[in-house]
């Protein structure tokens, strides 16, 4: 390789690694090409890049960006794979296709620069995801309003059911 080919790559990486909020370094020592299409293609559908690079040139692009703190981690074969916008489903992405791989695993992340090792990817995947989290928000917002309504027509309702009870008793006599 070239080094003028070498810098595109190192500019392109480090592109990406500005723009990720998460990157996942994952070992694929073992896996065939069909496997690693088939990762690619289960994190596309959720919006995450994976890119297999040479250590030297990962250590170059990261160093510098929020993901630095993994530039001297890189070593031995490694794919870093990148979210951009929702970094659970990434999590879930890679947690998901190494639970069902022998040979794939995931070493260590960076989530916005702090260092995530295997079980804090891990525990990032059990979370829920950002749709989920947003549900969950919008849901309790809306309990706040639809209660009170409730405690408010309660108010009236009681009066009628004493004006009723008064009513009957009276007719009662």
């Amino acid at each position: 390789m070239k080094r003028q080919e070498k810098a595109q790559i190192i500019e392109q990486l480090t592109k990406v690694a500005e723009r990720a909020s998460i990157a996942i370094v994952t070992d694929f020592k073992g896996i065939d090409a069909e496997e690693l299409t088939a990762l690619r293609t289960k994190l596309r559908e959720v919006g995450v890049d994976c890119q297999v690079v040479k250590n030297t040139l990962a250590r170059l692009a990261f160093e510098g960006t929020t993901h630095g703190i993994l530039a001297d981690k890189f070593k031995e074969s490694c794919a870093v794979v990148t979210g951009y916008t929702d970094p659970v489903a990434a999590a879930k992405a890679v947690a998901d296709f190494a639970k069902g791989s022998k040979k794939f695993s995931m070493r260590f992340a960076s989530l916005e620069g702090k260092y995530l090792d295997d079980k804090g990817i891990e525990a990032l995947s059990k979370l829920p995801s950002k749709d989920e989290l947003l549900g969950m928000a919008l849901g309790t917002l809306n309990a706040v309003p639809t209660n009170f309504v409730r405690v408010l027509a309660n108010v009236p309702r009681g009066l009628l059911n004493v004006l009723t009870a008064v009513k009957d008793q009276k007719e009662a006599a």
